[in-house]
C-alpha cells in the first residue's frame, strides 16, 4: 500500500519545480498581454484628444464642418427601447429614426442615466456626433454617453493594462521566491506568506482601475498606479513579517 501510494504523487522536488514553473509563465504571459495593450494605446489616446480639443460645428466653419472633425448635433425620434443580458452585464439599447428617409439605426448607450431610461417610444431627442462616431444623446438639457465615445477604449485598455501588469509582476516574484525557497530547501510557505500577498495585488489593481476610469490624465493615472503599489506591497510585507514573528513567538 506504501510504496504503491508514494509511486502514485510527485515528488517535492518535482512539484516544487512544477509551482515554478506554473508561476512563471501565468506571469510571463500576463506582462506580455499588459505590453501588447499599451503597445496599442496610443492611437486611442490620441483620439481622446482630439474630440477633448473639439469645437462645436455653430462655432466654426469649413473643413472642419466638412471632415466631421467638430461637434454636430441633429434631431431624431425615438422608435424603441431595449435592454440586452448576458452573463456579465446589462447592455441598454435605443434605436432612433433619423427622419428624412433615412432608416433607423441603433445606439448602445453607456449606463442607465441620465437620458436613457427616461426615454418613450415619439420622444425627440438630440443625436451628439464627431467623425464618424454618435459619441452622445441629449433629452433637453441632459447629455449621456454611448459606448463609442472617444475614451473609452482607451480607458478600458490603459485599466485592464495596469491590472495585467500588477498580476503578472506579482507572480513574476512570487516565481523567483519559491525558486529561492526551493534552493534552500526551506519549509513549506505559510498561509499568510502568500494571501496577503495576492490581497495587496488586489488592491494595488483595484486602485490602478479607479485612477483609469476617474482621469483621462495618463501621468496622474501613472503615479497613482506606483503610489498604490508602493504602499499595498509595502504593508503588505510588513504585515507578513509581522503574522511570521507573533507565530515564532
Amino acid at each position: 500500500m506504501h510504496p504503491a501510494s508514494s509511486s502514485s504523487s510527485p515528488p517535492p522536488e518535482r512539484s516544487g519545480l512544477m509551482g515554478v514553473t506554473l508561476a512563471a509563465v501565468v506571469g510571463s504571459a500576463m506582462v506580455l498581454a499588459a505590453a501588447v495593450l499599451f503597445a496599442l494605446l496610443p492611437g486611442p489616446l490620441a483620439e481622446a484628444r482630439e474630440f477633448r480639443a473639439a469645437r462645436s460645428c455653430a462655432e466654426i466653419g469649413g473643413s472642419a464642418v466638412e471632415n466631421g472633425d467638430c461637434l454636430a448635433e441633429w434631431p431624431a425620434t425615438v422608435v424603441s427601447t431595449e435592454t440586452g443580458r448576458t452573463r456579465k452585464a446589462a447592455s441598454n439599447w435605443v434605436t432612433l429614426d433619423p427622419g428624412a428617409e433615412e432608416p433607423p439605426f441603433r445606439l448602445r448607450m453607456r449606463g442607465y442615466g441620465p437620458v436613457w431610461e427616461k426615454l418613450t417610444p415619439g420622444d425627440r431627442v438630440t443625436v451628439l456626433t464627431w467623425r464618424d462616431k454618435v459619441w452622445g444623446l441629449g433629452a433637453g438639457e441632459l447629455r449621456q454617453a454611448t459606448t463609442a465615445k472617444p475614451g473609452n477604449t482607451a480607458t478600458a485598455q490603459l485599466a485592464v493594462g495596469l491590472a495585467l501588469l500588477i498580476f503578472g509582476a506579482v507572480f513574476l516574484r512570487g516565481a523567483g521566491w519559491l525558486h529561492r525557497r526551493r534552493a534552500v530547501r526551506a519549509p513549506a510557505a505559510r498561509t499568510a506568506q502568500v494571501v496577503v500577498p495576492m490581497a495587496a495585488a488586489f488592491l494595488a489593481a483595484g486602485i490602478a482601475v479607479t485612477a483609469a476610469v476617474a482621469t483621462d490624465r495618463l501621468w496622474l493615472v501613472l503615479v497613482v498606479t506606483a503610489a498604490g503599489c508602493a504602499a499595498a506591497w509595502t504593508a503588505s510585507a510588513l504585515l507578513v513579517r509581522r503574522l511570521g514573528g507573533q507565530r515564532t513567538g
